[in-house]
């Protein structure tokens, strides 16, 4: 090999580390094949997140006129599961089985709860489009359950999945392992962003039926990609299996560290700071900005795209040893910009400005979420990664929950009152409604950070904050690396 081949090959490699934020993710126990198809669950979820937040709730709103308060409650109603997402972790952290499995029967079945509310929410819409006898009450039931297996299958899946990961990756990498784990995420919602609004560019109910119906025969396909041959068997934790803690003593154990429940607080309000817009955002483009159903769809591609630009980042920051929480206060930052960008859109009438809004507060989303689910991380320390995981899952996810069904309502009330000129001559136009969440989000966000504070001085401090190994090793590297 020639000396300049060396130096090319030397230098490509710098490259490679320093700009590539997962190529280092890989390790003998886990080789990058294994770890991208164990990923795959991820982006069954994504695909499911697109369909529900952003493609279903825009059409039954604008196209079958559903009241944005009862979609909101729709999309919603998954979430009376999230705070269960503590205990489904714990459960799986202790799941006897037997072939020894801890993590695999849960995605399983949460895999099938997901195929099966995609099965069921074509019929949904058939009712509530008034093609048949039925009254719309039997299409609101119909879509409440189909948005409720969908919704609850993806958390049990997504929880048992990233406790997976974090069992079959070592102590030194988890931190990578699982910003990869949502990186692909982020790609399955960027994809189905992208695939769905090209298949619905031209819109019809039978499209639509056609693009759920191969989403629910994607995500057992993939989900049985992804699981095969993943966890180990383990015949003797099958025939004697270990004393199972309860998980109300784990659960006092976690709460009473240091810092524990201001964390989770944190994670809550800045969720909700993020989430708010969730169930408003394609609406606010179809409804005031007058854009198509495929250009609102590729909205939720958009947002995504940000999150995925801003988990690559913080893998890379977080590599270097950077404190999670300055990174998610990172995220508070860029949506002071975002928020502010999307609700002066509707006046000005840009949507570049506005598309340009939803850029960023999906990387401040990302990052937000990226820092406290390092912050997570960092806590499990008894071998207990499913509660951990999955206290971060409960709250971020029910926090999420009450947000969308908040700014449903939110919405709806304004719009009202602006409607009969309860709010004067100036805020009559739909757009009243839209201004007044992000209004509301821009304040959360503001509380978000003061609750932040701490726990970033905490960091530096040792006083609350407790770093993993993983951390710790990733703090010994030089920078760059």
């Amino acid at each position: 090999m020639s000396r300049f081949t060396e130096q090319a090959v030397l230098l490509w490699s710098r490259v490679g580390t320093r700009f590539m934020p997962f190529a280092d993710t890989a390790t003998a126990e886990l080789p990058m094949a294994r770890l991208m198809r164990l990923a795959l669950f991820q982006v069954t979820v994504g695909v499911a997140t697109v369909l529900l937040v952003g493609t279903l709730n825009r059409v039954m709103i604008v196209e079958l006129k559903v009241p944005a308060w009862l979609v909101s409650l729709m999309v919603a109603v998954p979430l009376v599961l999230a705070p269960f997402r503590a205990l489904i972790g714990h459960r799986s952290d202790n799941h006897v089985s037997a072939f020894g499995w801890r993590r695999v029967p849960y995605i399983w079945f949460g895999s099938l709860a997901q195929f099966g509310g995609l099965a069921i929410m074509p019929f949904a819409l058939i009712i509530l489009s008034g093609d048949t006898h039925a009254g719309p009450a039997l299409g609101y039931v119909a879509a409440s359950i189909a948005f409720l297996l969908v919704g609850g299958g993806l958390q049990v899946t997504q929880t048992a999945g990233l406790a997976l990961a974090t069992d079959l990756a070592p102590a030194a990498v988890r931190p990578k392992v699982v910003a990869l784990m949502y990186s692909m995420l982020l790609v399955g919602m960027v994809a189905a962003g992208l695939v769905c609004g090209q298949l619905l560019a031209n819109f019809s109910e039978l499209r639509l039926i056609q693009v759920i119906q191969g989403s629910a025969v994607l995500t057992i396909a993939l989900n049985v990609v992804a699981l095969w041959k993943q966890e180990p068997r383990n015949l003797e934790r099958g025939e004697s299996p270990p004393a199972r803690e309860p998980f109300r003593a784990s659960w006092r154990r976690y709460a009473a560290e240091p810092g524990a429940l201001r964390f989770l607080a944190t994670v809550g309000l800045g969720t909700a700071a993020f989430n708010m817009q969730d169930i408003v955002l394609e609406p606010y483009g179809g409804e005031v900005l007058h854009l198509g159903v495929g250009s609102t769809t590729r909205l939720t591609a958009l947002m995504a795209g940000g999150m995925l630009l801003a988990f690559a980042y913080a893998a890379r920051e977080l590599g270097r040893g950077r404190d999670p929480f300055r990174v998610a206060g990172q995220g508070v930052l860029a949506g002071f910009l975002g928020f502010p960008a999307v609700a002066i859109a509707a006046p000005v009438g840009s949507v570049l400005l506005f598309q340009a809004g939803v850029l960023l507060n999906g990387f401040g989303a990302g990052l937000f979420a990226a820092g406290t689910l390092a912050g997570a991380m960092s806590r499990e320390t008894h071998g207990d990664g499913g509660l951990a995981l999955g206290a971060w899952g409960a709250v971020q996810a029910t926090m999420a929950g009450v947000a969308i069904a908040l700014g449903g309502a939110i919405r709806d009330a304004v719009a009202l009152l602006a409607a009969d000129g309860s709010l004067g001559e100036t805020l009559t136009g739909p757009e009243a409604g839209y201004g007044v969440v992000y209004l509301t989000e821009f304040l959360l966000l503001f509380v978000t950070l003061a609750a932040l504070g701490p726990l970033v001085r905490s960091a530096y401090t040792g006083g609350t904050m407790l770093r993993s190994a993983a951390f710790n090793e990733y703090s010994a590297r030089p920078a760059g690396m």
